[in-house]
């Protein structure tokens, strides 16, 4: 309509959306999504919400999700805050964000590879972003940023 690219679909802060939102492309959450999230690329936003499941190629969170995400990459930004399971190709957490879930890592053909909890996984001080290191103690973590820890 207004050119020839189609840029994704915005659901704009403010917009509360309640049901199975599905799209082709890139969308951008900067309201609240209560349902399912069906995409190729998804974006939310810092102080955007979704609550429910979502599967993308592709998923960049800056905003607070609730429920178990499916993805082929997936990067947490400094603001998430996510509690829920993430399934993925590859997973990359920036200092500062909150995970509390699994972490099954995925093959391309959908097998899962290896299984880390989060009773097992924290952010490394001084490595970089996404840095992780494997702790098989078996003890319980208590829940903290990760870049607490």
């Amino acid at each position: 309509m207004f050119g020839s690219k189609n840029r994704g679909t915005v659901i704009a802060k403010g917009l509360k959306i309640v049901g199975t939102v599905t799209a082709e492309g890139l969308v951008e959450v900067n309201g609240q999504v209560d349902g399912e999230l069906h995409c190729t690329s998804l974006i939310i936003s810092r102080g955007a919400q979704v609550s429910g499941t979502i599967a993308a190629g592709r998923v960049v969170v800056d905003g607070r999700v609730e429920g178990p995400i499916q993805g082929g990459d997936v990067i947490l930004k400094s603001q998430a805050h996510v509690i829920g399971d993430i399934h993925h190709q590859s997973l990359s957490i920036e200092s500062g964000a909150f995970f509390d879930g699994r972490s099954v890592h995925a093959r391309a053909n959908g097998q899962a590879a290896e299984r880390i909890d989060k009773k097992s996984v924290r952010q490394i001080a001084g490595r970089g972003e996404g840095a992780t290191e494997a702790m098989d103690d078996g003890l319980p973590q208590p829940r903290r940023k990760l870049a607490e820890l």
